[in-house]
Parts: structure tokens; C-alpha cells; sequence
């Protein structure tokens, strides 16, 4: 019983390591430098498509 509790607290504490560490690659590689563009981002689509015509 101890032994399977021990193995999986340091699977957790592995696989909480390993998303910290993905989350800090993304952060470095700019991934949320700009969090409110893309949702406004579909509208001045259509504003592009209106001026072309």
C-alpha cells in the first residue's frame, strides 16, 4: 500500500514538473504575448473582404 502511494506521488509530482515546464517553454516562445488580438482578429476580416469590393 505504501509503496503504490509513494510511486504515485512521484508520478504526479513528475507530471506536475513536466507541465511547468512546457507552460515556461510557451511563455519564453511568445505564445500569450498577445492574449486579446485573436479575438477581435475574425471581425477586421470582414472589414478587409468589404473594402476589396
Amino acid at each position: 500500500m505504501a509503496s503504490s502511494l509513494i510511486a504515485l506521488m512521484g508520478l504526479s509530482l513528475f507530471l506536475g514538473c513536466a507541465c511547468w515546464l512546457v507552460f515556461l517553454w510557451a511563455v519564453r516562445r511568445g505564445e500569450f504575448h498577445d492574449m486579446e488580438r485573436p479575438k477581435h482578429r475574425m471581425l477586421d476580416e470582414d472589414e478587409r473582404e468589404k473594402r476589396r469590393k
